[in-house]
């Protein structure tokens, strides 16, 4: 068909396609997709690197900057033409697979010419909009799942786990109530959570004498801890992302102290109003049935994240190899040789599976890398510290950062090995 030489192709959902588009249309796509991406949970090199590539599609030349607090755009119609630059407010960093998965899926059909960009920008909006593949009652589910599971995988009994369980679902009350009450309250989460879990869990040991309130406080809030986000600040400092990395790294630092305040404020309130009676820990469960109990994790934060139902089994099967590397690398190496084995085989897994299915990467390896992260050690420190134990808690807490370290090279050299493809 003869077309003139100021038309543009057109797209399956009409207007022109996304290769032709105006200079500006491009740069108000690309301000979405930052700040779209950064709400879903994308990584900043991750999100950095493909904004540049999305750039160079277009065209353009791009450079970008993420970081905690705030997203740099700069974005270049060509050689030697003036910079267009805007500094925008970082927004509430989350992690929802679901739709970073469909914004991912979205960005495909754009960079194959299949969706214009006022098309996009349209289905973006609309993505904001869909409901979760796992409601509130999921991920009531998924929360008393984790706290059940976790008591027992750091060496308690099935009294810990219980509570831990019924505990982790007031915490998601405690969540959602909070969410709706608005940003002041929402703020306070970390801190709300672990008092009421500290104070209940104190408040069990009356009834039960046998339980570790520390590691019944720490699975209740586990879902909240920050792990993620040290393990991420010592990543983007390893890769030189340096402002990224340094806020990302205190950030969690100051939230796994507020929640320790918390929790530490809960259990004195009440050993004040009450005594306490102290006794042997409950015997740890049988480590056979770790074997079970990992998979029950997995499957909690798979909910937890919000990964779609269709990559649900590969997410879960990602948790597991990984946890399998660990396994493998502690028994014949050693512990922290397990968190380098297990992050490599992850990264490899989550890499393939990318290119195989041509999906977002992140929405299988968030979920492995959260089982690896260190938050639960660094807790466990400053709870030692707390009982007069400083030896024993600067110890956990310098594993909390080798723990951090070690992922960080895992995810160095299995992207090395298996080389990823763009994506979010």
């Amino acid at each position: 068909m003869n077309r003139s030489p100021g038309s543009r192709p057109r797209d399956e959902e009409g207007g022109s396609s996304a290769a032709s588009s105006s200079f500006e249309e491009t740069w108000q796509f690309v301000l979405k997709v930052g700040e779209a991406a950064v709400r879903y949970g994308s990584s900043a090199p991750r999100l950095q690197s493909y904004l540049e590539a999305l750039s160079r599609h277009f065209g353009h030349e791009g450079v970008f900057g993420v970081t905690a607090r705030e997203i740099v755009f700069a974005l270049r119609e060509a050689p030697g033409r003036l910079q267009r630059i805007e500094l925008m407010r970082a927004p509430p960093a989350g992690t929802d697979l679901n739709r970073l998965a469909r914004l991912g899926d979205l960005l495909d059909d754009v960079t194959a010419d299949r969706v214009s960009l006022s098309a996009a920008s349209i289905r973006m909006e609309a993505i904001d909009r869909i409901e979760a593949p796992w409601g509130v009652g999921w991920t009531l589910f998924a929360y008393c799942l984790i706290g059940f599971s976790l008591a027992p995988l750091l060496g308690g009994g099935w009294p810990d786990a219980w509570v831990a369980m019924v505990l982790s679902g007031i915490v998601y009350s405690i969540v959602l109530l909070s969410e709706r009450l608005g940003d002041p309250f929402a703020d306070w989460i970390p801190l709300t959570t672990a008092f009421v879990a500290g104070a209940l869990a104190a408040i069990a040991k009356l009834w039960i004498p046998e339980l570790n309130l520390v590691l019944v406080v720490l699975s209740a809030i586990a879902v909240l801890l920050p792990g993620y986000a040290i393990s991420t600040g010592v990543i983007e400092l390893a890769a030189q992302h340096i402002l990224s990395g340094a806020e990302r790294l205190m950030g969690g630092l100051v939230g796994i102290t507020t929640q320790f305040l918390g929790a530490w404020l809960g259990v004195m309130l009440i050993s004040h109003l009450v005594s306490l009676q102290t006794a042997a820990s409950a015997p740890s469960v049988d480590g056979m049935l770790m074997w079970l109990i990992v998979p029950l994790i997995a499957v909690g934060l798979c909910i937890v994240f919000q990964t779609p139902t269709r990559d649900f089994l590969w997410a879960f099967l990602a948790c597991v190899t990984a946890y399998l590397g660990i396994y493998a690398g502690s028994v014949f190496v050693g512990g922290n040789f397990g968190n380098l084995l297990g992050t490599i085989i992850a990264v490899a897994f989550a890499n393939l599976w990318a290119g195989w299915k041509n999906r977002p990467t992140s929405i299988v390896l968030i979920p492995a890398l959260v089982l690896l992260v260190s938050g639960s050690i660094g807790f466990r420190g400053l709870a030692s510290i707390a009982e007069g134990q400083f030896a024993l808690g600067s110890e956990e807490l310098l594993q909390m950062f080798l723990v951090a370290l070690t992922i960080a090279a895992g995810l160095l050299i299995g992207n090395t090995l298996f080389r990823p493809r763009f994506t979010l």
